[in-house]
């Protein structure tokens, strides 16, 4: 398993929210629903995103955005047009006035709009993630990303548009995943591109040596590693490699490797009814005590506060 691998594994979506919307000008979404990760798709015409704060930018089929939240932003035909849907938490849909829209939009399967034949095509999937394993992945993110279609090639949109109007035998599961693949490819791509700056922890999987205790750490994090072993493992001295690794990760071996471990717990603890003592030993805690000490030094609440919260 490596970094991104890992950070997508634990908050992976479950029943995520998946609509394709038709629309004919003029039209205008604000969207206040607080999701912490967004992705647009485009599939036909155009649309405009237009955060409160931050650059308006121009969405053409192909495109792909992601949108990080809670923050709140419209999308829109014309960047002028006046917002005339409000998307709330639940994804609630209200006229401005506060009138439900809901029902009144609805075109099918998991398909809303203004009109059946509108020109513009987007599918959007939300994400309700949550975990400590998530925030590291949405702190390596802008509030906004979007990834032209020329940048990469993928064939998981056309895919995803045929796949959401089916209304079959686990075909939420399979969307999951679509929606699962879509987003790690999109991820990929845009930080292999120099101006997204991809965190140290994405960089130092290309290395030989440290991309190589990286994915020891991430395989099988309950393990009782000492520098000595990942060095051992990695084909270096202990010395070049604690060197190695802080200079690349930004924090030594140890650290990163408590940090992962706690993170993994954060979400254990909320997503299963395992006991503290069996999460703390599947993330390499020898005890619950053990656990619950690093556990509030890392997060100021107890396991037990973390998951009644």
């Amino acid at each position: 398993m490596d970094a991104l691998a890992g950070l997508l594994d634990g908050p992976r979506a479950r029943g995520a929210f998946l609509l394709r919307s038709i629309l004919e000008p003029p039209w205008s979404l604000r969207i206040q629903d607080r999701a912490p990760l967004t992705l647009v798709a485009m599939m036909r015409g155009q649309a405009w995103l237009v955060p409160d704060n931050g650059a308006t930018v121009r969405l053409r089929p192909g495109d792909v955005a992601i949108m990080r939240g809670p923050d709140p932003y419209t999308v829109a035909d014309d960047p002028a047009t006046p917002p005339q849907v409000v998307i709330q938490p639940g994804q609630h849909c209200f006229t401005p006035q506060g009138e439900p829209l809901t029902q009144a939009m609805d075109l099918g399967v998991r398909t809303w709009g203004n009109s059946p034949d509108g020109s513009t095509m987007m599918i959007t999937g939300t994400y309700q993630m949550r975990g400590e394993i998530s925030r590291r992945l949405l702190a390596a993110l802008p509030a906004l990303l979007v990834l032209p279609e020329d940048a990469w090639n993928c064939p998981l949109i056309p895919l995803l548009g045929d796949e959401i109007v089916k209304d079959e035998p686990g075909q939420e599961a399979v969307l999951d995943r679509l929606l699962d693949l879509l987003l790690i490819a999109v991820l990929r791509a845009w930080f292999s591109r120099p101006e997204a700056k991809a965190p140290a922890w994405y960089r130092a999987q290309s290395d030989p040596v440290v991309g190589r205790a990286l994915r020891m750490l991430h395989n099988n994090p309950a393990h009782p590693w000492t520098v000595a072993e990942l060095a051992a493992g990695s084909g270096v001295s202990r010395a070049s490699l604690a060197r190695r690794f802080t200079e690349l990760v930004g924090e030594p071996p140890m650290t990163f490797l408590t940090e992962w471990r706690l993170a993994m717990a954060a979400d254990l603890l909320r997503e299963t009814d395992a006991t503290i003592g069996a999460v703390a030993r599947q993330v390499g805690y020898g005890s619950s005590f053990a656990l619950s000490t690093a556990f509030k030094r890392v997060f100021g609440v107890s396991p037990q506060e973390h998951r009644a919260a």
